[in-house]
C-alpha cells in the first residue's frame, strides 16, 4: 500500500463531521457561512472512493445548480486529488478519475432527470434548502440503495424549506447524525468580523448566515411575509376536498423543463389549495391522465397566454392538443410579471393549503425569491428562474384568473398596518 499525502489539514469540528458520518449512514451538518463545509465534502468524498471496496465505486457532490458545482468544488476536487497518483480529470463532466476506478463527480440538482439511473455509493448534497426535496425522495435516495450508500445533506438555513424538515427528522432518528455549528460557538472567524458582519447586515441576514436560524426569512424571498402570515394563522394543514365544489387548475406549462398545476377551490372569501402536481419531460398527454386520475369535479382549467402559440413541428398549439384530449381551457389574461406577483400576494391571504398534497408547491413558493447582485448588493429586479419558478409562476396564473371571485378582506399584518 503506498501512502498518499493529501494537502487537507481539517480543523477538530471537520474531524468530528467526518467520525460522524463514518459512524452514521446518514447526517445533517447545518453550519455557518466560512465554516469548510465544501472542503470536508470533497475531501470526505475522495476518501470514500479511494478507501471503497465495491467494484467501481461512485461518490457524487450534488449543488443546487450545475454552475454553482463548478464554481465552488471543482478546483477544491482537482486540488486534493492532484497529488493522487494516477488520477485523471474529465473537465467536460466535473469528474475525477481515481485508479482504483473510483471515481467522484459533481452535478447539479437543477437537473435532476440527468441523476436518474446511476448508482452511488455516497453523496453530498450541498445546499440542500436551494434544492426540490424530491431529488432526495426520487432520484437520488433509491440510487444508494442496492449499494448501502451513505449521505451528507449540509448547507446554511434558507428558511423552513426541505433542509429544515430532514434537519428535524435527523435530530430524532438513531440512524442519522445531526450537527449545528453557529458562528457564535466555533470560533472559526474572528469576533471583529463577526461584529463588522453584524453591522453591514440586517439582522434576518446575520442570523441565518452566521447563527444558522431556520426562523430569519430568506434573503430576497418573494413571499416571505405571506407565508409568516399564513402559518401564524395556521392556514397550512390538511385541507380536505370539498365534493360539493368544482377543482379548478392553473398551469405553467414547461416546453424543456417543469409543469405545474395547482388545484384549488373557491369558496366566499377563501382559496383552499388542495393538491399539487409537477412533472418534467412528459407530454401534455401524461398530464391529461393527472386530471382523469382524481376524483375531482372539474371547474376551470387555465393556462398562460403562450400556450396558444403554435408550435412549429406540429402546427398546432398546446391549447389544441389538450383540446383534443377533452380538457376545457382558459387562457390568462397577459399582466406585467410585477402585477402578477402582486396579484399573488393579494391570493395568498385568501389560501389555504394542504400541508400533504401541496408540500411540493409550497416548497416552490417559498423558496420563490430574486437574487442578489454581487456588485451592488441590491436585489435583482426580475426573480431567479430555477426549479421553483414553475409553480410560483403556475400560483400566479391561478391569481390571475380567480382574483374577481370574491373580495379581498384587508389583513393586519403585525406591527406592519393593513396592506
Amino acid at each position: 500500500m503506498i501512502d498518499i499525502e493529501i494537502p487537507y489539514a481539517p480543523r477538530p469540528l471537520q474531524i468530528a463531521i467526518h467520525d460522524q458520518l463514518d459512524a452514521h449512514r446518514f447526517g445533517v451538518v447545518v453550519c455557518h457561512r466560512r465554516f469548510g463545509k465544501t472542503v470536508l465534502a470533497v475531501n470526505h468524498l475522495l476518501k470514500g472512493a479511494l478507501t471503497c471496496t465495491r467494484e467501481r465505486p461512485r461518490f457524487a457532490y450534488i449543488a443546487p445548480t450545475y454552475r454553482q458545482a463548478k464554481t465552488v468544488a471543482w478546483d477544491y476536487a482537482k486540488h486534493y486529488a492532484r497529488p493522487i497518483p494516477g488520477t485523471q480529470f474529465n473537465e467536460a463532466e466535473l469528474r475525477v478519475d481515481l485508479p482504483n476506478t473510483g471515481q467522484v463527480r459533481l452535478f447539479g440538482a437543477d437537473n435532476p432527470d440527468a441523476l436518474r439511473g446511476i448508482y452511488l455509493d455516497g453523496v453530498v448534497l450541498d445546499e440542500f434548502g436551494m434544492m426540490q426535496g424530491k431529488v432526495w425522495t426520487e432520484v437520488l435516495r433509491p440510487a444508494l440503495s442496492d449499494r448501502m450508500g451513505w449521505a451528507m445533506f449540509i448547507g446554511t438555513p434558507n428558511g423552513k424549506n426541505a433542509f429544515w424538515e430532514l434537519r428535524d427528522y435527523a435530530a430524532t432518528n438513531p440512524e442519522w447524525f445531526l450537527a449545528e455549528y453557529k458562528a457564535s460557538q466555533t470560533a472559526i472567524i474572528p469576533r471583529t468580523e463577526l461584529d463588522s458582519a453584524r453591522q453591514s447586515m440586517s439582522e434576518d441576514e446575520y442570523a441565518q448566515e452566521y447563527e444558522c436560524s431556520f426562523e430569519a426569512s430568506v434573503r430576497g424571498a418573494i413571499f416571505a411575509r405571506e407565508f409568516a402570515y399564513l402559518r401564524s394563522e395556521g392556514r397550512i394543514k390538511s385541507v380536505p376536498w370539498e365534493p360539493s365544489l368544482p377543482v379548478h387548475t392553473a398551469w405553467d406549462l414547461g416546453m424543456g423543463d417543469s409543469t405545474a398545476i395547482w388545484f384549488v377551490q373557491m369558496t366566499n372569501n377563501e382559496a383552499r389549495c388542495i393538491d399539487y402536481y409537477e412533472a418534467s419531460g412528459e407530454a401534455l398527454g401524461h398530464y391529461v391522465n393527472v386530471l382523469h386520475s382524481k376524483p375531482y369535479t372539474w371547474g376551470r382549467h387555465t393556462l398562460p397566454h403562450d400556450a396558444e402559440v403554435r408550435e412549429l413541428g406540429s402546427g398546432r398549439s398546446r391549447v389544441e392538443i389538450l383540446q383534443s384530449l377533452g380538457v376545457r381551457v382558459d387562457i390568462c389574461k397577459p399582466m406585467k410579471l410585477d402585477d402578477g406577483i402582486e396579484a399573488a400576494r393579494l391570493f395568498l391571504k385568501r389560501c389555504w393549503f394542504d400541508q400533504t398534497k401541496c408540500k411540493q408547491g409550497i416548497e416552490a413558493l417559498q423558496n420563490y425569491r430574486r437574487e442578489e447582485n454581487t456588485r451592488t448588493g441590491e436585489l435583482r429586479s426580475e426573480p431567479v428562474h430555477d426549479w421553483a419558478s414553475h409553480g410560483a409562476d403556475a400560483f400566479r396564473y391561478a391569481a390571475i384568473a380567480m382574483k374577481e371571485r370574491a373580495p379581498v378582506k384587508p389583513i393586519v399584518y403585525p406591527n406592519q398596518g393593513i396592506v
